[in-house]
């Protein structure tokens, strides 16, 4: 007698229509989240409307915004992944006395994406040819904050007959990551998985869900989105090649400088307690180097002020572009370094 034919297994059509239930209540939640994102971000967006123009510099367009009159030109730059919003304290004042500048570089803020490598010597690039674009006119006083002082350090040195002037704030030093502690690479890594969670599940709005996203309307209008998040990481990326390429740019001659400092007392609020003072004394050696790019260098503790000094202390920003501006101008040279 032959053996009956096996029976197939009563699960299996239930487990199907379960995975597929869950396929498309998964795709409908993803559906929704993206429908979400978009209707809040053309939101924020229309409450929030960008400030300045966009300007066409070779097949992607940038932003930049420009307010007062005067020559020499004030040019801000903002650090990693942060939009023009970062100048937001400081611009006003100072087109009180010359004319300044602040944009998003390509793939942050309202600024498109570039298809060319993410590193400080390519910002400089595209820097340059949005200003020419934008007809501001050289001479420059170029400010960088942060990973914005690697970029403005290029710009010098591949346009040094455009700089007039600079100021460093709380600026990036390209030896940084060899004299930090070890242990801060491990919370680098953990901000760039952080950062890599943003960018996946932004086109679904999930951080905008979580609150992820700053709570200042037009912060949040200008930088959360998905291409802001991508070009953050892609910066991020390119820390080190932007730092290398920092190095070899050398001195800065006679041209003025003024290098402003956080203060020492404020450290960072998310390094850990024992990483707090090496991290702060390797910073502070750092800052007094920087100084010492030019002849003309002064440096600057900004007191109660932590690493966003345009932001917790404006005026002394203010001041020291003020001070570079007329020493470009011709007058005479700055007092040497102070606390403020």
């Amino acid at each position: 007698m032959q053996n009956a034919p096996p029976l197939s297994d009563p699960r299996r059509p239930l487990l199907r229509r379960i995975a597929i239930g869950l396929l498309i209540l998964l795709l409908s939640l993803a559906a929704a989240g993206m429908i979400y994102e978009n209707i809040f971000e053309a939101r924020d967006r229309r409450f929030n409307p960008m400030e300045g123009r966009l300007f066409d510099v070779g097949g992607y367009k940038m932003h930049i915004d420009c307010t007062g009159e005067g020559s020499p030109a004030v040019i801000l730059d903002s650090g990693l992944g942060d939009s023009y919003i970062s100048w937001r304290k400081v611009q006003p004042q100072i087109a009180k006395f010359t004319r300044v500048c602040s944009y998003d570089r390509a793939g942050l803020g309202y600024s498109e994406s570039s298809s060319q490598p993410r590193t400080s010597k390519v910002f400089a690039a595209e820097l340059h040819a949005l200003l020419r674009a934008a007809g501001v006119a050289p001479p420059y006083v170029l400010v960088g904050h942060s990973m914005g002082g690697y970029d403005v350090r290029l710009y010098a040195s591949l346009y040094r007959n455009e700089v007039a002037g600079m100021v460093l704030v709380d600026a990036s030093h390209p030896d940084q990551e060899s004299r930090f502690p070890p242990e801060l690479k491990n919370m680098e890594g953990t901000q760039l998985r952080e950062a890599e969670f943003l960018e996946f599940t932004m086109p679904f709005g999930v951080p905008r869900l979580l609150n992820l996203c700053d709570d200042d309307p037009e912060q949040r209008a200008a930088e959360c989105n998905f291409q802001s998040m991508r070009e953050v990481i892609a910066e991020f990326k390119s820390i080190k090649e932007s730092a290398a390429q920092t190095a070899a740019t050398g001195s800065l001659g006679d041209m003025p400088l003024a290098v402003l400092s956080h203060d020492p007392d404020k450290p960072s609020s998310e390094l850990p307690a024992d990483l707090a003072k090496p991290v702060n004394d390797a910073w502070e050696k750092m800052q007094e180097e920087l100084a010492h790019l030019s002849t003309r260098g002064t440096q600057t503790i900004a007191k109660n002020s932590s690493h966003y000094i345009q932001i917790d202390r404006p005026e002394v920003v203010v001041d020291a572009v003020r001070g570079v501006v007329e020493q470009a101008r011709g007058a005479q040279p700055v007092s040497s370094s102070k606390p403020n």
